[in-house]
């Protein structure tokens, strides 16, 4: 048995693991390197390994850097599935063909140039074809399930309290009738963030496979950032300035409006932020918020309470979505006050370029950083005060207010990693520290060393270690075979979930208030959960009627 480091080794980017055991192969993750150009050179590198001798892709959660290379699988031939949960397969559903669009058109437009001087012509990545190729091999299963492989291989996924539909991965190997157990944390969240819920810790492992992201740092911010941000922006908006902050489409820009309609619930500085307009610029921002909406089972205790109080917590009055470029350019010449939220957070693409192009020089305008910033990236020169940046070929003075808010991270500090070990209940024998940068990995390892005793590693890129098998004996009870007959029938299992939950919504939202006194936007929300459940009902009967002709 033996796991080999593909990405994310002495890196924050590029998650890519393949754990042979059992005989089979299983790779954890697959996603693209982000940040300077040197690191997304790596992408286009031949893959060190032979794709059609993977037997199974385990996908943690959707951000790219953990999925966004499995269209190119497919390019490669591989024909396997992609094992996640239901939230990171309809994530992946919008953000693999994002992805692959920005292949497409980063391509076209170095191509354009390469003609004017007589070169050969690039290929995309991958193309739109390739990702949703990809996305019909998509298998959604449930947290918590015992799921087997096969006869010697099971896996089992927790919730890592990062973003929605986030996972850590237990695999439990069986050889020689001893059984090892592998865990993989990949990103961590932090307890309290707004909507998702808090990281459940893995309670035994032989082996810990670890991100480590801020292995050696604490968040300035510990509780109610947007306290902080609120401040910021206020101070901004009173001096006739505009905020821009760029934001991961995924998860951080949902925090973001969830921040706001929280601030207006509450009358806090209401004479400020319910009349400046907020304005959301990104077609995938506006895509995953639809998502979210869509997986509201999955929402953390207070923001289910918000909906069935009435309260959509991902709106709010003055929130406005971008229809189109127009839309986008308008905001850049309007000079009047206003939030621009706006993808990519670390300002390596998307639209949030411009915005920083034509308004980085002006004294009034602040941006505001809500995530982390990768080495290499746009977004990392200008936390560390660059005072000029090239932007589109253009050189741009950096007058403006520059911030950084560590406390919306959705990783997990030090104390936060620490506490994480400390709640294994049965120690691993070894960690092994990815997804992090050197001076979070050493620090780390060596805290881990002196507190709690377990032997430590930090991978190389292509580091292959091989894993003792175990010495413990355990007797699994599965919830779940994926064997090729039952794949068909994990949709229809998917149907069923989405009915229960849809039914056990509409119960609690009659118990919540007496049927009769419920208000208008309540009994809205009743008609959307009755409608939706009888399209499911739909769904699942047609799905019935299908899988009982092809067992007969």
């Amino acid at each position: 048995m033996k796991i080999k480091f593909y990405g994310s080794a002495k890196e924050v980017t590029g998650s890519n693991m393949i754990l042979e055991a059992a005989g089979k192969k299983v790779m954890i993750d697959c996603g693209l390197f982000q940040g300077s150009s040197a690191t997304k050179a790596k992408n286009f590198e031949e893959l060190k390994y032979n794709v059609n001798d993977i037997d199974y892709v385990l996908l943690t959660h959707s951000h790219i850097d953990h999925s966004g290379r499995i269209p190119l699988l497919y390019k490669k031939g591989y024909r396997g599935n992609i094992i996640c949960t239901k939230a990171t397969k309809d994530l992946c559903d919008i953000m693999l063909i994002d992805s692959a669009n920005i292949q497409e058109s980063d391509t076209e437009y170095k191509n354009h140039k390469r003609n004017r001087a007589g070169l050969e012509p690039l290929e995309p990545l991958y193309t739109i074809d390739d990702a949703n190729i990809a996305l019909k091999h998509f298998i959604a299963v449930q947290y918590h399930d015992l799921i087997k492989l096969d006869d010697n291989i099971s896996v089992k996924f927790t919730d890592s309290g990062h973003m929605l539909g986030s996972s850590s991965i237990t695999i439990y190997v069986t050889e020689n009738k001893k059984t090892t157990i592998i865990g993989f944390t990949s990103d961590l969240g932090k307890k309290n963030t707004p909507i998702i819920n808090d990281p459940e810790v893995i309670e035994k492992c032989d082996y810990l496979i670890m991100e480590s992201t801020y292995g050696n740092r604490q968040h300035k911010v510990k509780s109610h950032p947007e306290e902080l941000m609120f401040d910021i922006i206020e101070e901004t908006i009173n001096k006739g300035g505009t905020v821009i902050i760029p934001s991961f489409s995924v998860g951080r820009t949902q925090e973001m409006i969830y921040a706001f309609n929280k601030n207006l619930a509450i009358k806090k500085k209401l004479s400020i932020f319910d009349k400046v307009p907020v304005y959301i610029d990104s077609p995938l921002s506006t895509s995953a918020t639809e998502v979210y909406k869509k997986n509201a089972q999955f929402f953390d205790d207070e923001a289910k309470q918000y909906i069935l109080s009435g309260n959509n917590p991902l709106d709010f009055p003055n929130l406005n979505f971008t229809k189109s470029v127009e839309d986008s350019k308008f905001l850049n010449r309007d000079d009047s006050p206003k939030i621009i939220i706006s993808s990519s957070g670390m300002c390596d693409a998307g639209r949030i370029r411009h915005h920083l192009k034509h308004n980085l020089y002006k004294k009034k305008t602040t941006v505001l950083f809500v995530g982390y910033q990768a080495v290499g990236s746009l977004g990392r020169l200008l936390a560390d005060g660059a005072k000029s940046v090239k932007i589109f070929g253009d050189t741009i003075d950096v007058r403006a207010r520059i911030e950084m808010i560590d406390g919306f991270s959705g990783h997990g500090d030090m104390d936060d990693l620490d506490e994480y070990i400390s709640q294994i209940k049965e120690k691993p024998e070894k960690i092994f520290l990815v997804h992090g940068e050197d001076d979070q990995l050493y620090p780390f390892a060596e805290r881990i060393k002196g507190k709690f005793d377990i032997d430590t590693y930090i991978p190389d890129s292509y580091a292959c270690f091989e894993l003792e098998k175990g010495g413990k004996t355990s007797e699994l009870t599965h919830d779940r075979v994926l064997t090729k007959n039952t794949y068909e029938k994990l949709t229809l299992l998917e149907l069923v979930t989405d009915v229960k939950r849809q039914v056990k919504d509409i119960s609690e939202l009659i118990a919540y208030d007496e049927i009769n006194n419920l208000n208008q936007q309540q009994i809205e929300t009743f008609i959307k959960l009755y409608s939706g459940m009888r399209m499911n009902i739909k769904n699942l009967v047609r799905e019935v009627e299908h899988n009982t002709k092809v067992d007969k």
